[in-house]
C-alpha cells in the first residue's frame, strides 16, 4: 500500500490499531531507562505514546499525512503538556536516511512490512539513526504465520522469519542480540499469531 492508500485506510475510521502497545514492545523497553527514542512507520501511535508515557523522548514517522495528523490529535487528548513536549510526530519516508548525527537510544519498527529492497534500505536506515550502543528493535508479522498463525499481511515475499532479519543486517554496524519467534495471543482467535522478535546492538 501506498501513503495514499494509508490515507484513506486512516480516514475511514476512528482508530485502525489498538491503543494498547505491542506486547514485545512493553515486554523489551519497560526495563529500560528511557532516552530517546525513534519510531517508525509508527501508525496512531500506540507505542509511541507509551513510551513517553515511560518517560522517553519519542520521534514517530510514519508516511501518511493522515496517520501522523492522529498522532497528534491522539497526544494532544491523552497527554498532559509536559509529556505532550516529549512527542514530535512527522511525516517521513522510512527507507530515507536521516540527517547525521541523529543519535537514538532506542529505533523501533513495529509491524513494518515492506518489499525486500525496500526494507533492506529502511532497516539501514533505522541502525544510521541509532547512537552507539542503541537498540534497534524488530517487531513482525513471521513468514510462517501463514500457514502456522493468524492475522497479519497475506503477502509472503513482505514477511520476516528471524532469519530474514538477521539477514537483512549482514555487514551493518549492528551485533544481532536476539532474533526469535514469538507467540502472540489473539482475543477470539483459534490459534495465537507468530511474531519475529529481533533486538539489534548497534555498534
Amino acid at each position: 500500500m501506498d501513503a495514499a492508500a494509508w490515507d484513506d485506510r486512516y480516514a475511514a475510521t476512528d482508530l485502525v490499531w489498538s491503543t494498547e502497545p505491542n506486547v514485545w514492545v512493553r515486554e523489551i523497553c519497560a526495563p529500560v531507562a528511557p532516552g530517546r527514542a525513534l519510531d517508525v512507520a509508527a501508525g496512531e501511535g500506540r507505542n509511541a505514546l507509551w513510551l513517553v508515557e515511560q518517560g522517553w523522548t519519542v520521534t514517530a514517522t510514519d508516511f501518511s499525512p493522515v496517520a501522523v495528523t492522529r498522532i497528534r490529535e491522539i497526544a494532544d487528548r491523552r497527554l498532559p503538556p509536559d509529556l505532550r513536549r516529549r512527542l514530535d510526530a512527522v511525516v517521513r519516508d522510512a527507507t530515507t536516511a536521516w540527517p547525521s548525527p541523529s543519535p537514538y537510544d532506542l529505533v523501533l519498527f513495529s509491524y513494518l512490512h515492506l518489499p525486500p529492497a525496500e526494507w533492506v534500505r529502511a532497516v539501514a536506515a533505522g541502525i544510521d539513526a541509532a547512537a552507539a550502543g542503541g537498540a534497534v528493535l524488530v517487531v513482525a508479522h513471521a513468514r510462517r504465520n501463514l500457514t502456522e498463525g493468524v492475522g497479519g499481511p497475506q503477502d509472503a515475499t513482505v514477511l520476516l522469519d528471524p532469519e530474514d532479519v538477521v539477514a537483512s543486517v549482514a555487514g551493518l554496524p549492528v551485533v544481532v542480540e536476539r532474533a526469535e519467534i514469538r507467540e502472540r495471543e489473539v482475543v477470539g482467535a483459534p490459534r495465537p499469531a507468530l511474531d519475529t522478535l529481533a533486538v539489534l546492538r548497534r555498534t
